[in-house]
């Protein structure tokens, strides 16, 4: 069984087994089987590698044309003890893209409407003795307007910047096992100053009883408390006996475990602030430059799901050993795993959505299936101490909804107001609707590059001209950019690869190795030593398919000399000098 690690870290349980593995699998194009009673079916005609998309070469399918339904169906046993009275059974799925349908032993359970964050069903009352069934019904269609796909490819060949399509599950499936009463959520906001934790905690089935929380760090006891639950939440504040910050060089976290009756739930948290003063990031009081590259949680064999639990580790240390301490998330959510890495690795992220693909003009049915995806992915990842901010919209057009950015920036704010957020990275800004004011600029020529930012160096304006929106689009200077959220991207192919003529990168590409280093130094000094931009990111992490961008090779070979490129991209910024 491939993927078989618990994939919630911050909400850990002792009782779940996990269903990834094989399958029994077929197609709906048609999207008739629920007329035809699929979901009675203890058999299809084709077997599917658990969690792995069937246009992934690791489900054992690799059907890279379009998808519109699928069925899943597979019989599973659970423990005894999970059947006694007094104790429920869920049914978790990782991600399921896009419209999902869940069966226990042919009857309906629910449905779930988004393809990028987990969902469960308390399946309790489904459960027979013995032997049971569960299947799964996912549609999709990456070309409908009100079907988020981010960077799925919507022609039949991935071309440029839009790669292999994700259909169905791609995320691990598991069964897990509470009492009647349970922990449902835990959130925790830390404040480092003060050495506390806030603690919101919702429960199912527990009024008037006792929860117990202990949080500590390498072992020793930092806090405890106990508090009877009103009815169906409790809230309070941990002060930690010891401050050990949570930061970049030094990603100390502490272990904090919880207890209600027979329910056992252990977590981590981190204990850092984050700050904005004048265009300047701030970690714990300390100015700190986000030396950004993105990454678009994609896989050669896998497509959105990494082959192992150690590939996921693996990109962020490659992006450390270039000097990056930190990345873009980019147009997908990523599952929870690769955040808990983060977390361990001091790595900062910003959190994206895969926007691309959705009408974006006024009213847009579309927004509606957006608004409630992206919101609870901020809840489910709101604890991760290496979430510096949230970026729901990418290179949003003329058209966009004005008053839905401004609805995702209060709501967002409004559940968060400890992190940073834009509203729309790169293109057409909200008024607003941002705390960092970002720009994409994939300008090859350093010279020129560095001339558009210089004002910025003396506290001017800058000639780069962003696009506020309000009823209408005015043009404005902006003398508030301190964000060059996408820069380089040029092609590099190695000798060995050969390449592609479909291949492609940002501009011209370089003729030698020489001159890419060259470049790439010339056109981050001109960000690190300019006193008004605070944050880079680089494209890209690693080459997708035909764009041949990355450090690295899509199968993470490496394509340059990682010490060369970490010395041009760590050195001290201006923002950090005394």
């Amino acid at each position: 069984m491939m993927r078989n690690e618990y994939p919630k870290p911050q909400m850990q349980r002792e009782n779940w087994v996990c269903l990834n593995g094989e399958w029994d699998f077929t197609y709906d194009n048609s999207r008739t089987g629920i007329e035809r009673e699929l979901y009675k079916a203890e058999a299809f005609d084709m077997k599917i590698n658990l969690p792995f998309c069937p246009q992934s070469k690791l489900s054992g399918i690799e059907n890279k044309d379009f998808i519109y339904g699928v069925w899943y169906t597979r019989s599973f046993t659970t423990p005894e003890e999970w059947q006694n009275k007094g104790r429920r059974t869920f049914l978790h799925i990782g991600a399921c893209d896009y419209y999902s349908i869940v069966y226990i032993n042919g009857e309906k359970v629910g449905f779930h409407r988004g393809g990028m964050v987990s969902f469960s069903f308390d399946i309790t009352a489904y459960l027979t003795k013995g032997e049971n069934r569960v299947t799964v019904f996912a549609a999709d269609d990456e070309r409908s307007e009100e079907t988020p796909s981010g960077k799925q490819a919507m022609d039949y060949y991935p071309v440029g910047s839009m790669y292999t399509r994700t259909t169905g599950i791609w995320q691990t499936v598991w069964l897990e096992n509470t009492p009647d009463a349970y922990i449902k959520s835990i959130k925790m906001t830390p404040n480092a100053k003060e050495g506390e934790l806030l603690v919101e905690v919702k429960t199912e089935n527990a009024e008037d009883m006792t929860l117990s929380c202990k949080a500590s760090f390498k072992g020793e006891e930092m806090a405890k408390t106990e508090k009877v639950i009103p009815w169906d939440h409790t809230a309070f504040t941990l002060n930690l006996k010891e401050k050990h910050l949570w930061d970049v060089d030094k990603p100390s976290l502490y272990d904090i475990e919880f207890t209600l009756g027979e329910d056992k739930v252990k977590s981590y948290f981190g204990l850092r602030d984050i700050a904005l003063k004048n265009g300047v990031t701030y970690l714990n009081g300390k100015p700190v430059f986000q030396r950004l590259i993105l990454d678009q949680g994609f896989y050669p064999d896998g497509v959105y799901t990494a082959p192992s639990d150690k590939d996921l580790y693996r990109d962020i240390l490659l992006a450390k050993e270039n000097g990056f301490n930190g990345a873009r998330l980019h147009m997908k959510v990523f599952e929870e795993r690769f955040l808990y890495h983060c977390d361990r690795l001091g790595y900062l992220v910003w959190c994206e959505y895969p926007g691309w693909g959705l009408a974006t003009g006024d009213g847009a049915v579309s927004y509606r299936n957006m608004a409630s995806e992206w919101f609870n992915a901020v809840m489910r990842d709101y604890n991760h101490p290496a979430i510096i901010g949230w970026c729901p919209l990418n290179e949003t057009g003329h058209n966009v909804d004005v008053e839905f950015v401004r609805h995702l920036y209060e709501t967002t704010k409004a559940y968060d107001p400890t992190r940073l957020f834009i509203g729309v990275s790169g293109f057409h800004h909200v008024e607003g609707c941002y705390d960092m004011l970002d720009c994409h600029d994939y300008n090859q020529d350093p010279k020129s590059f560095k001339e558009r930012y210089a004002p910025l160096n003396e506290g001017k304006e800058c000639e780069y001209i962003h696009e506020y929106l309000y009823k209408q689009p005015v043009r404005e200077k902006s003398s508030k950019l301190c964000f060059v959220s996408e820069y380089g991207g040029a092609a590099w192919v190695t000798e060995k690869d050969n390449g592609d003529k479909k291949d492609w990168g940002y501009g011209n590409a370089p003729k030698t190795i020489e001159e890419f280093y060259e470049r790439y130094r010339l056109l981050t000094d001109a960000l690190l030593d300019n006193k008004g931009i605070s944050a880079f990111c680089y494209t890209q992490l690693y080459d997708i398919e035909l764009e041949v961008n990355g450090l690295y090779t899509y199968d993470r070979k490496p394509k340059f000399d990682s010490e060369v490129i970490r010395k041009i991209t760590a050195r001290k910024a201006a923002v950090e000098k005394d």
